[in-house]
């Protein structure tokens, strides 16, 4: 009976040292290969207790501004994007001249992987993709598997699905808005077409402002949640737009003038066509069919509403794969042809003859830029980008932030300058 009872006992002992060894400092590096945790438990208390609880949260720079582009989705609400099926493979074929092209900083010609190391840069992450496969990536102040925010960069997905649907013939863009979302009637919106809420020509007062929180963009910012919430704000985006009074500085299709609330009322006429949220949506028809690595995400700060405007949070290489759809090499990523020959063509060739600027470059479906070398671009606030070029066959993604002081140089030149040089000749037309 005793030497059961010792048995028992060693057995115990031998229990416990193999759980301390389980458990202790070592576990970390010998569990997960290849991955490395971003931060420590006590550096994300800390950088929590950073965020404003006074003000927009956003408005915080440098470090700090970094740390929460990659981490929305812990601050705040979030509604997801699914992924489905195998994963898309994309092979590493490294283009070192993207690595070594000299750009222009304050200390002179660097190249451009030193520049983004540099205290010159705020960058997070690039992706650069030429012909389907990653020819650049470089994380210089992020872990690849982060998702960070792509703020206005997501303005394009809604528009991307009403072009879509405008090809199957479910949308009329020359139609005012109420005629498919008819709670519209009685809001200023009404009688503004499609086209000109998809190219940001509403002429309506209600351009992105938050200096004045009493203008018109500020007050559908608080009731989606993304502005400051103070002095009984409206309850909700859908009820502010049904109830929109603002003033004019223009005939419709006439001027540009940029605006989230656009992009939000975009998102309102998937969700009327469907019957389901946005996010599903754009599930289904897009991020379920690109074999995406991981699910996305959108911050939704009330009700579950997603800030389609500006809310996007993915890994560098999902959103690249996206881009991928853009270009003839789209079958890297999908069996389908999701973006058509007609939907690219109508992008470089088919923009609002008022809208053209003196460069020749025009702003089209969401998109900030669109050029005759194939350059599609659109930006986000704070530094993040999407470039797609189907006739170099190029995708490029990047997430930087601000200095406290505004310093960083700009990483979306840069990243124009190095394509500029490596994949066009400035004294050729691609066309």
């Amino acid at each position: 009976m005793q030497s059961n009872k010792i048995g028992v006992v060693i057995m115990y002992l031998i229990v416990v040292a193999v759980m301390a060894l389980l458990t202790g400092p070592s576990l970390a590096a010998e569990t997960g290969p290849g991955f490395e945790s971003a931060y420590t438990a006590e550096e994300i208390q800390r950088r929590h207790r950073q965020v404003p609880s006074d003000d927009i949260w956003w408005t915080v720079r440098g470090d700090q501004m970094g740390w929460m582009h990659k981490n929305v989705h812990q601050m705040f609400p979030t509604v997801n994007v699914y992924r489905r099926g195998a994963v898309s493979s994309l092979v590493v074929e490294e283009n070192q001249a993207i690595a070594d092209y000299a750009i222009t900083t304050a200390s002179g010609l660097m190249p451009f992987s030193r520049f983004l190391q540099s205290a010159h840069s705020t960058a997070m992450g690039v992706v650069v993709l030429h012909q389907g496969k990653i020819v650049y990536e470089h994380y210089p102040r992020m872990q690849s598997y982060e998702k960070p925010i792509y703020w206005s960069v997501a303005k394009v997905l809604p528009a991307t699905l009403v072009r879509m649907y405008e090809e199957q013939g479910l949308i009329d863009v020359n139609r005012p808005i109420e005629f498919y979302l008819p709670e519209l009637i009685d809001s200023d919106i009404a009688g503004v077409s499609i086209r000109n809420i998809l190219d940001m020509a509403t002429g309506l007062d209600c351009g992105d402002e938050y200096d004045n929180r009493q203008s018109c963009y500020y007050q559908y910012s608080m009731a989606i949640g993304d502005g400051f919430r103070e002095a009984e704000p409206p309850d909700n985006p859908y009820d502010f737009v049904k109830t929109l009074r603002v003033s004019r500085h223009a005939e419709q299709g006439k001027q540009f003038s940029y605006s989230g609330m656009n992009t939000f009322v975009l998102a309102w006429l998937i969700e009327k066509l469907t019957g389901e949220p946005f996010q599903d949506t754009f599930t289904r028809e897009i991020w379920q069919q690109i074999g995406a690595e991981a699910d996305a995400s959108y911050l939704a700060y009330r009700y579950g509403i997603p800030l389609t405007h500006g809310g996007f949070l993915s890994n560098m290489r999902d959103l690249a794969r996206f881009g991928l759809l853009f270009t003839p090499s789209y079958g890297v990523v999908s069996d389908k042809k999701i973006i058509s020959d007609q939907h690219l063509s109508f992008l470089l060739n088919s923009p609002n003859a008022e809208l053209v600027r003196k460069d020749g470059s025009h702003n089209i479906y969401q998109w900030d830029y669109v050029d005759k070398q194939g350059f599609l671009f659109k930006g986000g606030w704070g530094g993040q980008g999407l470039l797609v070029n189907p006739l170099l066959d190029l995708v490029v993604v990047f997430s930087s932030y601000f200095k406290e002081d505004y310093s960083q140089q700009d990483l979306q030149a840069a990243v124009f300058e190095v394509l500029r040089g490596v994949y066009l000749d400035s004294n050729e037309d691609p066309e």
